[in-house]
This record gives C-alpha cells, structure tokens and sequence, in this order.
C-alpha cells in the first residue's frame, strides 16, 4: 500500500497536466488530476490532499478565487504553476494564501523541490506536538497549533510566506540563518534575484512585529542573513 501523501493537481493543459503526472507517479507521489475549477474544489474538499499543485488559468474560475476558496477550510500548502510571470500576479497569489510561486517552463527538479518544502511543513506541523504549542518572547506569540501570530496578544495579519519566515526565525531564536538557508527552507530552491524578494518579505514582516517599546525582533546581519532576537533576558538558545 502507497502510503505516500496526496497530491492534488490542478492544471487544464493536458500535456502539462501528463508531464506532472508521469513526474509525481515517477516518484512515488499518489496524486488525483483535475482539470479546472470546479473538479478542483471538489477534490480538495472530499480527498483532503496533502499539497495542491495549481494552476492559475482555469477556463471556468480564476486560480486566485479558487486558493481564496480552499483557505476557508483548510492550511494545506498551495504551490501556483503558471505562466503568468509578472510581479503582480504572484503577489496577488501569495497574499490570497498560496504558499509558493513557481513560473512556467519549469524544471522537474525544482518542482519536487518545491514539493518537497511544502511535505517538509506538513510534517513539521503534524508532529508539533511533541514540541511546545506556543512560541512566547517578549510581547510575541505564536500559537503554532492554530497558525496565528500574536504581539501584546493582538492577532497580527499574516502572509503565508510571512508567517512561514516567522516560524523558521522564532525556532531558530538567536541564531544567524544565512539568506541561502532561509530561502532554501521556504522556497526549496531559488536564485540569487530571490535575496531581493526575501529583503521585502523580511521587511514587511518586520514592520508587522515592530511595537514602540522594545527592541527589533528580527535583526539584519548585512550580506549574511537575519536572526530572531531574544526579548526577555533568557539564553538564545532556549527552548
């Protein structure tokens, strides 16, 4: 029996759609297709797939309404495929709670390693309880079992990739995680435009922590990376 987690793939080119298939399979994936919208919530919803693979291009409903759609119910990491390269449209995808972009043509190898983050998360979740629940430093929380963030104990707003980074930086409180590292764990694989996408994620997100009375949470280590700074006097590496 294939115990291997569901991928659900959304994509109305058949050859795209094969091309996926015949990769996943390739691998050991088990997967179900869908070729357009509506087949694609229906999956999500009565097959609970680990990690959607998505399409924005439907010929009956734009991808952004259907990532809008699947987040009432559920967390399940969203990597976009699309030809649509622009800034915009990823930003657009991102801040409707998809967790990746990734740009047609793409190449096998960063696909599964894009997929390979995403099951990475889903693991990292799943077995959350064996570590504490709530991450507490200084005026921060973050309740990982229900995905919220908060500062003063106000619900602060979130991005996917944003609170991702959070979470990456708070388990790795007092240690320097290097550009590389953190767009390796976030995005799978990347290229060195990427740093620039990482400085404006980093930088809204550190806005979003930011109160009038206490230190940077987030510290910038110029050419190097970014460190999660301890708010309350206890040793860096505490738990």
């Amino acid at each position: 029996m294939n115990n291997k987690p569901l991928i659900l793939v959304v994509e109305d080119d058949a050859a795209v759609r094969s091309l996926m298939a015949v990769t996943l399979d390739t691998q050991g994936y088990r997967y179900h297709l869908a070729r357009n919208g509506a087949e694609a919530l229906i999956e999500a919803s009565t097959q609970q797939p680990a990690v959607m693979l998505l399409d924005l291009g439907l010929p009956d409903m734009e991808g952004v309404d259907i990532i809008r759609k699947v987040r009432d119910w559920t967390v399940m990491p969203i990597i976009v495929i699309s030809a649509r390269s622009e800034d915009a449209d990823k930003v657009e995808a991102l801040d409707a709670g998809a967790d990746d972009y990734l740009t047609k043509p793409f190449s096998v190898d960063e696909l599964l390693a894009r997929l390979r983050v995403a099951l990475r998360r889903v693991n990292a979740e799943t077995s959350a309880g064996g570590e504490s629940a709530v991450y507490e430093n200084g005026g921060l929380r973050i309740d990982y079992a229900a995905g919220c963030a908060y500062i003063a104990d106000q619900e602060i707003h979130l991005t996917p990739i944003e609170y991702r980074l959070l979470c990456l930086l708070a388990r790795n409180t007092g240690k320097v995680l290097t550009h590389n590292y953190i767009l390796k764990e976030i995005w799978g694989s990347y290229t060195a435009s990427d740093v620039g996408s990482l400085r404006v994620f980093m930088a809204t997100l550190r806005k979003k922590l930011q109160t009038g009375g206490e230190q940077p949470y987030i510290q910038t280590h110029i050419g190097i990376g970014y460190r999660m700074l301890r708010q309350d006097g206890k040793p860096e590496d505490a738990p």
